[in-house]
C-alpha cells in the first residue's frame, strides 16, 4: 500500500487563547509526519505566540509561510498558510478534501463564534463547514474557570459532534519539563483524529 493513502489534510487553527505551545507542537508532528496542513493565526494568537515563545512569525501569510516552510523543511504542497479573510482558500467550502480541523489553543471568543454559526472570518467559516459536512472537528479550550456561557457552548458544540479537549494534560506518565505536558495534549490530538503518533505511550503501554 502506498504510504501516502494514509496521510492526511488537516486544518490547524490556532487562536489566541494562552497554550500556543500545544498548536505549534502539533503543527510541527504533523508536517514531520507528511500530513497536509492548512494553518490559520489569527491577529489574536500572534500576540499570544510572541508572548509565550521565543518565535518571531510575521503576521503577513505569504512571509509566514516563506519562514515556515523553511523551518521545517517541506514543499508549500504540504503547507498553506491562509489570511483571515483569505475567503477562496479550499477549506471555505464543503467541497474541500480536508479530514480533520483542530483550534488549538480555542479561545472562548473563537469557540462562541462557532458555536453560533458567525463565519466572519475564514477560521469561523472552516468550523462551520466541517459542522456541516459532519467531518471532525478538535476544539482545544484553554481557560478557567468556566462561566455558563463557555459551558452552554461547548455542550452546544459537543451535541453536534465536536470534540471538547480542554488543555488538561496528564500525570500519570511522569512528566520532567513543560514539554511533556505539551506533548500529552498534542498525542491526545492526534488520537483522536486518527493520526499515529509516537509522542506518549497510550494507557498501560
Amino acid at each position: 500500500m502506498n504510504a501516502d493513502t494514509d496521510k492526511k489534510t488537516v486544518i490547524l487553527a490556532l487562536s489566541g487563547a494562552s497554550g500556543a505551545q500545544y498548536g505549534i507542537r502539533l503543527l510541527e508532528q504533523l508536517l514531520i509526519h507528511g500530513h497536509k496542513v492548512y494553518l490559520l493565526v489569527t491577529r489574536a494568537a500572534h500576540v499570544v505566540i510572541s508572548m509565550e515563545t521565543e518565535l518571531s512569525w510575521p503576521s503577513n501569510s505569504h512571509e509566514l509561510q516563506g519562514q515556515l516552510l523553511k523551518r521545517y523543511g517541506v514543499e508549500s504542497d504540504q503547507l498553506k498558510v491562509c489570511g483571515e479573510m483569505e475567503w477562496t482558500s479550499p477549506i471555505a467550502s464543503g467541497s474541500s478534501s480536508v479530514d480533520a480541523m483542530v483550534v488549538c489553543p480555542c479561545s472562548m471568543g473563537t469557540l462562541s463564534s462557532i458555536a453560533i454559526g458567525a463565519s466572519a472570518n475564514l477560521l469561523e467559516r472552516a468550523a462551520d463547514v466541517m459542522l456541516k459536512e459532519r467531518k471532525k472537528l478538535v476544539l482545544v479550550p484553554r481557560e478557567t474557570p468556566f462561566s455558563d456561557i463557555h459551558l452552554e457552548n461547548m455542550l452546544k458544540l459537543s451535541r453536534m459532534d465536536a470534540v471538547i479537549m480542554p488543555a488538561n494534560p496528564g500525570f500519570y506518565n511522569h512528566p520532567e519539563s513543560v514539554d511533556d505536558l505539551v506533548d500529552f495534549m498534542a498525542a491526545r490530538i492526534l488520537d483522536h483524529i486518527g493520526i499515529p503518533q509516537q509522542l506518549q505511550p497510550k494507557w498501560g503501554e
